[in-house]
């Protein structure tokens, strides 16, 4: 299989990251940490690191996007921005969730254990069997394994490479799937207003 171009981005957190992954073995990251305006300033970082690579859109092969699980919001801008761009640029966008991507070099058995705020972790075993599915837990009652990565996590691994990287590498070498979706394991902070809805008359 020839060598992939590969762009892949995340905003499933207080940050845009991007990362591009070239034929030559070569990778460009950009992290930018933001609590707000990844909608905005996304596609003007990933612009920034095609011209950077001196390549256009229609040199990608494909796509690679942080699906969470992570923030609500961050979560949806950057999934509809790849879905939206694979259509328009007619190549595969690979769904990536942030647990893998934070597992990828890292030696097995491994738990990866993400703070997931209110006494939780999202949490995957890598190598581990019974916890091969990623899942909420709480985060003072967190399974012992050999090696250990994550924010929720003392004396944890550091990632192996940068998150965005990670999601291409990861992109870069997997089969083309369904359309990627958002990975959440909780629901959404926000509730339905409690107010019935207007009557509209005829």
């Amino acid at each position: 299989m020839p060598p992939e171009t590969v762009l892949a981005f995340d905003t499933s957190a207080a940050h845009c990251a991007a990362a591009l992954l070239l034929p030559d073995g070569r990778v460009l990251n950009r992290l930018e940490p933001m609590e707000k305006g990844q909608a905005e300033r996304l596609l003007p970082l990933l612009e920034e690191l095609l011209a950077e690579a001196n390549i256009g859109w229609g040199n990608l092969t494909r796509l690679g996007v942080g699906t969470g699980p992570g923030n609500f919001t961050g979560v949806r801008i950057s999934v509809a921005t790849a879905r939206g761009l694979a259509l328009g640029l007619g190549v595969p966008a690979i769904g990536v969730t942030r647990l893998e991507a934070l597992a990828d070099g890292l030696p097995r058995p491994l738990l990866v254990a993400e703070d997931a705020r209110r006494g939780e972790a999202y949490v995957q075993g890598f190598g581990l069997p019974g916890l091969e599915t990623a899942r909420l837990m709480p985060a003072n009652a967190l399974p012992e394994a050999p090696h250990v990565t994550g924010s929720a996590l003392p004396d944890a691994l550091p990632p192996a490479v940068a998150l965005a990287e990670a999601i291409a590498r990861i992109a870069a070498t997997r089969a083309p799937g369904p359309r990627p979706a958002p990975f959440y394991l909780r629901g959404a902070d926000a509730a339905p207003p409690a107010d019935p809805p207007p009557v509209i008359l005829p």
